[in-house]
């Protein structure tokens, strides 16, 4: 029997807040896909990948995961989910030959491999494990160093460019299968990739002249749309008309995109249809930034961003730092965000000024008004019909999981 893996949530997920606040770590996005999917390319021909999340997600992500509860041989691997997952660390994870053996990096546990008894003893939940292995039970610890783990807020759009242009390698690029209106023109067609289904409105351009384009099956860029530069389009995700896309964006599926987006993570089902700027940014599914929303992600005086979470400085060491955008906020038409903002999950922002650095999660209002308490029923009832807009019911599991947010973030935040 294969050996089985178990990706695994850690305790420093609560530091990737609000990007985890409804979604699991390794769904989280960097490159063109979740580290999910890497973890799944990269090891599954290891073993049979499974995975451990917070218990309050597992009734609705175990319909898109397949959730640890029993080990099915004598060993496991056990894999930190904040790994961006690639083929030198499955070479590490070789090494990891017996029970006991760790690879650690900077102090933070990556793998370790255990046997059946101890999991069964521990009842499936991993804190005791890993706190044996950090105090030194482990019999053998690796020391690595070079693997990228998401540790910061910033770190899925830090990693970003370096992680698209790697994956583009997966791309069959040069297969143009779906429909390309005459009068589209496609520049580089060699580092072209449009699946079947996927359509390319008259007048639009597909510039691969430096990077790559790949418009997956079932998305459509609109006439005129110009996408450009390492842009990778999930499937079903739409391009609007005149959008201009460029220079390492992922839009994932179902998601919309208008205006100018640049070096941007677009998660599912969101939207930024409308003209407006967005750049080094990353906004969360079923987010909606309205007509005209811009963002800043340079500052001023070209110093490197800092963030401001709840009162604490954080320095990202990056020269360009947009918006960071949790699940199910909304900003209204014209709405302006300084450079490193952070919004928290269910915000509903409106009125006119430069955005606060920081708005917590459940949070209504502007820069103009000040915030309130954005009642949780009120925002379930508006998730709800959003996501059924999108032909996704908001049933009890995910209400669950929702109303937990809440009342965590009523607590921390608000």
């Amino acid at each position: 029997m294969s050996l089985q893996i178990v990706v695994y949530e850690d305790e420093a997920v609560a530091g990737l807040l609000p990007l985890t606040e409804l979604k699991p770590v390794y769904a989280l996005v960097t490159g063109a896909s979740t580290l999910a999917v890497k973890f799944r390319r990269c090891l599954g021909a290891i073993g049979e990948v499974m995975f451990h999340m917070r218990s309050g997600l597992a009734a609705w992500f175990s319909r898109q995961y397949p959730v640890f509860s029993a080990p099915a041989g004598d060993e496991l691997l056990l894999v930190n989910g904040r790994i961006v997952c690639d083929d030198s660390f499955t070479s590490l994870l070789g090494q990891l030959h017996s029970p006991g053996q760790s690879l650690v990096q900077d102090g933070e546990l990556l793998a370790l491999r255990v046997t059946a008894a101890q999991v069964a003893a521990c009842a499936g939940k991993f804190d005791a494990l890993l706190g044996a292995c950090a105090s030194g039970a482990a019999t053998g610890v690796m020391q690595c160093q070079g693997v990228r783990v998401i540790s910061h807020l910033w770190d899925p759009v830090s990693f970003h460019t370096e992680e698209l242009h790697r994956e583009s390698a997966l791309l069959s690029l040069g297969c143009i299968e779906g429909d390309v209106a005459e009068g589209a023109h496609l520049v580089n067609p060699e580092r072209i990739y449009v699946g079947k289904g996927a359509r390319i409105g008259p007048g639009a351009v597909l510039d691969a002249s430096e990077g790559f384009v790949a418009v997956s099956p079932g998305a459509i860029v609109e006439p005129q749309a110009v996408v450009a530069g390492n842009v990778f389009i999930a499937g079903q995700a739409r391009v609007k008309m005149m959008a201009r896309v460029y220079s390492n964006v992922c839009v994932g599926a179902f998601a919309k995109v208008g205006g100018e987006v640049e070096d941007s993570v677009i998660e599912s089902y969101s939207n930024k249809q409308h003209d407006g700027f967005l750049g080094h940014s990353y906004i969360s599914s079923w987010c909606n930034l309205g007509a005209g929303t811009t963002t800043s992600d340079l500052r001023n005086d070209y110093k490197k961003v800092k963030l401001h979470i709840n009162g604490v400085e954080h320095a990202t060491g990056l020269q360009f730092l947009g918006l960071i955008m949790g699940e199910h906020s909304k900003a209204a038409i014209n709405s302006t965000f300084n450079t490193g903002t952070v919004v928290g999950t269910s915000v509903n922002m409106f009125g006119s000024g430069l955005s606060p650095g920081y708005i917590p999660s459940f949070s209504w209002g502007g820069p103009g008004t000040g915030f309130s308490t954005y009642r949780p029923d009120k925002a379930l009832e508006t998730a709800r019909t959003v996501m059924a807009r999108r032909g996704v019911e908001l049933d009890e599991a995910y209400e669950v999981m929702f109303m937990e947010a809440a009342s965590r973030c009523g607590k921390a935040c608000l």
